[in-house]
């Protein structure tokens, strides 16, 4: 039973806010037990505790308190918190931490560093691990004094995890306000402040000093944290399965290094946030970006990822999303079959000299052209099974 369709505000009673909340405890229940395996007593404290917190805030904001839809306020709000908790229970313990960890890193990698020093990967990664295991800490200590749980309460269930590192998220994205009318998140403001507290004397990364013996390219790549960062993927190594995702991360490891390649250091840094599926306003935030800004760079983000996919590595990507050449480039008999009808003689050939795993340059002797000719013959020859296999041809493919 979904909770948007099981409460209709308008049947509940405004007599009394008791019976709001049991409720709000009990449709939550039945959403809950309708996708996770828990005991009931677990799900039961889960519910109450988001009931408790959607209704805190319901009260401390004057705009929903004037909106007179109260009810409806709380219902949203807790569909929310649920989704956000249902999402780390099905990413699971392990995935689970990964993702959040990958997520605050990504949002306070470029608040942590050193004053006045040019900190490298291996001194900010070790800093942004302190900092997030002390926001941990902190979190588990809110958590407990906000659900008026014991001292020594830890979560232990995969329920109870989830709902702890969705509050974790939760609480990292918290606004706070400041001086001024203006606001900011809570763990930018944190990590501002470990930042500052870092003493002078830790500034020097004898990984850097070693490095540094290398060429200036080489350096400047190795100190560009946003490449570190996606490489790294912000998590503790010993609970990360580099096998579980191994073709993905080698398409992305790829990625960066052409975007590099190509001076596209701020496609690098929107990737690494967009690889953390946080919300287009968040990535403009972290990025500082305007409106006019955003849009070029995603232009340009389009532009690279889509030639990187179809000329650079291209069988690669194809590798990865199942749609290399022994698949048919991943086509349907039938769209295999108008695919070929609609290349020409030439394109055709190059097409089976590829299948046969002719090289460009012996490709470019047998057709008596250069191998960047073939190159853009073959990239048309991708671009037309693109449109093709994504059905954006205005012919009907039978």
């Amino acid at each position: 039973m979904k909770l948007a369709t099981a409460f209709d505000p308008h049947l509940v009673s405004a007599k009394s806010s008791v019976a709001h909340t049991d409720t709000l405890i009990e449709l939550l229940c039945q959403e809950i037990q309708a996708q996770v395996k828990a005991a009931p007593g677990c799900v039961q404290a889960v519910a109450k505790r988001i009931a408790t917190e959607v209704e805190r805030i319901c009260d401390k904001s004057q705009r929903i308190q004037n909106s007179g839809q109260i009810i409806s306020w709380q219902v949203t709000l807790a569909r929310h918190r649920w989704h956000k908790c249902l999402r780390y229970y099905q990413l699971g313990s392990k995935q689970g931490r990964v993702e959040l960890h990958s997520c605050l890193g990504a949002m306070v990698y470029r608040y942590i560093s050193i004053s006045g020093s040019e900190v490298g990967f291996q001194a900010r990664y070790s800093l942004i691990e302190d900092f997030l295991q002390a926001f941990y800490i902190e979190a588990i200590k809110v958590f407990r004094r906000e659900n008026e749980l014991p001292e020594d309460y830890t979560p232990r269930t995969q329920l109870q995890l989830a709902e702890y590192m969705a509050f974790t998220e939760q609480y990292a994205k918290r606004r706070i306000n400041l001086h001024g009318g203006a606001n900011q998140q809570l763990i930018i403001l944190r990590a501002q402040t470990f930042a500052r507290r870092q003493p002078q004397e830790t500034s020097v990364d004898f990984e850097m000093a070693i490095e540094s013996a290398k060429t200036e390219e080489a350096e400047s790549y190795l100190r560009h944290s946003a490449v570190q960062q996606l490489r790294s993927q912000m998590i503790a190594q010993q609970t990360f399965d580099l096998a579980e995702d191994s073709e993905r991360d080698h398409v992305i490891s790829e990625l960066v290094k052409y975007l590099e390649s190509q001076g596209q250091h701020d496609c690098v840094e929107y990737l690494v946030l967009k690889l953390q599926d946080l919300p287009p306003l968040e990535i403009d935030q972290i990025l500082g970006l305007t409106n006019r800004q955003r849009d070029y760079l995603q232009q340009r983000f389009k532009y690279h990822v889509e030639k990187f996919a179809r000329t650079h590595q291209w069988q690669l990507v194809h590798q990865w999303l199942g749609i290399s050449l022994d698949q048919k480039l991943g086509l349907s008999s039938g769209q295999w079959k108008h695919f070929w009808s609609q290349l020409s003689a030439a394109q055709r050939q190059i097409l089976q000299l590829k299948i046969a795993k002719v090289n460009d340059q012996a490709i470019a002797k047998i057709l008596k052209c250069t191998p960047k000719q073939v190159q853009k013959r073959w990239t048309q020859i991708l671009e037309l099974a693109w449109e093709i296999r994504n059905a954006t041809t205005k012919v009907q493919i039978n």
